[in-house]
């Protein structure tokens, strides 16, 4: 990986130490090797760096394709880990990258909805997620991050922010028989998003407050 990649992480870690309290809850859900797929909901700018922080394993993301319209915010964010998609859809490119990177043993960490909540609420979310998975027969490591709403204002860290990841235990979807289908991925994807809804406190789940996920060998 580039400079920028760890010099990034040790800034984030500084922040986050200095002018946050930050906490990692369910660490030992991680897999210490192995493809692994991480589907967090998204809040803020920030959610990025601090969940390449908080899975101690290297990662990379897929992050929109604005971010790498101009040179300087493509060098920084290339390198720090990130492959552009297409927001509101899955480009073969990136379908192609998440094959070679899974293949590799490594992680990937994207976030389903595509855009940060402003609400501070699960979203609705794209498909990409669950086509990923299936496609590749990976696990999905679910992660609820919340607090990061408040890192807002240029006077954010005087109120040291109380900023947590609750990482909960990965599971698979289901193996389908031939082409996934439009009905089978949004299922999926709802699927995943109640996994994420139930690491998070009952104000952030939004439309999935009160969903319960199938059990883990569904």
């Amino acid at each position: 990986m580039h400079w920028v990649y760890y010099g990034g992480r040790y800034f984030t870690r500084v922040v986050l130490f200095l002018f946050t309290r930050w906490r990692v809850l369910g660490r030992d859900n991680i897999s210490d090797e192995g493809p692994l797929l991480v589907a967090a909901n998204h809040l803020n700018l920030a959610d990025s760096p601090i969940m390449g922080c908080s899975i101690n394993r290297q990662a990379m993301f897929l992050a929109k394709e604005e971010l790498f319209l101009h040179r300087i915010p493509r060098y920084i964010v290339g390198n720090y880990g990130a492959f552009p998609i297409r927001r509101g859809g899955m480009n073969r490119g990136a379908l192609r990258f998440a094959e070679k990177w899974f293949g590799r043993g490594k992680v990937l960490i994207l976030f389903p909805e595509g855009r940060r909540s402003m609400e501070a609420q699960i979203a609705d979310a794209f498909s990409g997620s669950a086509l990923i998975a299936v496609r590749n027969r990976v696990p999905i490591l679910p992660v609820g991050i919340y607090g990061t709403e408040k890192i807002t204002g240029l006077t954010w860290w005087l109120r040291r922010p109380r900023i947590t990841v609750n990482i909960g235990r990965p599971f698979y979807l289901p193996s389908v028989n031939g082409k996934v289908t439009r009905g089978q991925l949004a299922e999926f994807t709802h699927l995943i998003m109640t996994r994420i809804a139930e690491l998070l406190p009952e104000e952030y789940r939004g439309q999935y407050d009160g969903e319960k996920s199938q059990p883990d060998d569904y």
